[in-house]
């Protein structure tokens, strides 16, 4: 299955983004220090050029603004002062969830994908394999697997009702010895 891939970034490094496939998306998320819409534009503009698909996290004026691709909701996001937006047609609105409450928020928030956690990174919001085919089969969305994927367990997700995969360290570069 030709899955849709996700990458969290938190800063601009273009060997990281270069290295990525055409159906890789990246998804600029930095929660610990102020955005520099400068690197927003420099990201945007490289994925551009790279035809990759760029999203903001938490931001979604900001995306509107700086016409990106779309923008990206985390679960803790309960907002709906961007329903007021004027969105662009092909503007993507996605969003995180960990259990059946925070997938009705997004729902009712109108992403078109839901990024559903965790499915094998065993933290406080550890779902399985189980319990995220069950709260997956609650929604109508499209589903994205998040959390702890690696080369080891992506065949897997080919079990679950998951369109595509998101992470952090399975699109980085491997560093040698």
């Amino acid at each position: 299955m030709n899955f849709k891939k996700y990458y969290f970034i938190d800063k601009f490094e273009k060997s990281n983004i270069d290295k990525q496939s055409k159906n890789t998306r990246i998804i600029y998320r930095n929660y610990r220090k102020n955005c520099r819409i400068s690197e927003i534009i420099s990201i945007r503009n490289f994925c551009r050029k790279k035809n990759i698909k760029f999203y903001l996290s938490n931001n979604i004026k900001l995306s509107i603004s700086l016409n990106l691709d779309g923008a990206y909701l985390p679960s803790f996001n309960e907002s709906y002062t961007h329903l007021n937006y004027s969105l662009k047609e092909n503007f993507l609105l996605l969003g995180s969830a960990h259990n059946l409450r925070e997938i009705r928020i997004k729902e009712k928030q109108k992403v078109k994908e839901i990024f559903l956690s965790s499915l094998f990174k065993n933290n406080g919001n550890f779902l399985g394999l189980n319990k995220f085919k069950i709260l997956s089969n609650f929604s109508r969305k499209t589903i994205i697997a998040l959390g702890g994927i690696s080369e080891k367990n992506i065949k897997l997700i080919s079990l679950t009702k998951s369109n595509g995969y998101a992470g952090i360290s399975n699109f980085e570069q491997k560093k040698g010895p």
